[in-house]
């Protein structure tokens, strides 16, 4: 087997250091970093159609930090002040600590998961039942995230004020790839819509998470790579597996290795 260029669907990263990069130079392989999806912000007139007013809220939260980019992108768009006794629930540490391109970091305001699920933080939210609580999500938001809420008995309510649509491909674009590297159920539902007479042949594919292993396999592609696993906890060190075990004739420095 031969893989000489990747696609991986994700944004190139800003560090040069990033296992991308080590993995191309191991193995003499291109990176090709193109989306298969982007993200739009709603706007203040589709924002309001939900009928959702952000200044009725005590507490956010925060499962991306794109959700984060958009609710202070609206609430400024709408000329809406974040009162400093706003209260913050974040998924994880770094979605925590990425409130601080918004706002004063003050962690009395901010609670963050340390599992990096929800759940985590109901505790917490139980312990603040007389706030309001504002959910901020994308439009293919799977509703799981409100369904343990209202179980739990959080006063919230739900608000979308992102979307995620398909990142076209366009005519002529060559899609002349050995690999493609996915992260999301979007992802893959982008391939097919760019690609309806797409035919996965020797191209091995790879996923990230159950949800999109699930979403490939029910397109029917071949999963050849999945992630996380025991032996494999990111993307990078699955591809750099893959390609030690299936083309083991390209590896170019063993002195070069993937995180």
């Amino acid at each position: 087997m031969k893989v000489n260029k990747i696609l991986v669907s994700q944004p190139k990263p800003t560090s040069e250091k990033s296992p991308y990069f080590e993995i191309a130079e191991k193995y003499g392989v291109e990176m090709v970093f193109r989306p298969f999806i982007k993200v739009e912000g709603l706007s203040a007139k589709d924002f309001r159609a939900q009928k959702v007013s952000i200044p009725e809220h005590t507490a956010i939260i925060f499962t991306a930090k794109t959700a984060i980019d958009h609710f202070f992108r609206l609430a400024e768009e709408m000329r809406v002040s974040i009162p400093d006794t706003q209260k913050y629930f974040c998924t994880s540490e770094s979605i925590a600590n990425y409130l601080q391109k918004y706002i004063i970091y003050r962690k009395r305001k901010i609670f963050a998961s340390k599992t990096g699920k929800l759940a985590d933080l109901i505790p917490a939210m139980q312990k603040h039942k007389t706030d309001r609580y504002l959910l901020a999500v994308s439009d293919v938001n799977n509703g799981a995230d409100a369904d343990l809420l209202a179980q739990s008995k959080v006063n919230f309510d739900r608000a979308v004020m992102y979307r995620t649509v398909s990142n076209d491909f366009a005519p002529d674009e060559p899609f002349d790839y050995d690999m493609l590297v996915f992260f999301s159920p979007q992802g893959i539902e982008s391939l097919k819509r760019n690609f309806p007479d797409f035919n996965q042949g020797e191209i091995a594919i790879a996923t990230f998470g159950p949800t999109t292993t699930k979403a490939a396999k029910d397109a029917g592609l071949r999963v050849d790579i999945e992630a996380p696993s025991p032996k494999a906890p990111s993307m990078t060190s699955a591809i750099d597996n893959f390609l030690a075990e299936n083309c083991p004739d390209q590896l170019k420095n063993v002195n070069v290795a993937a995180q």
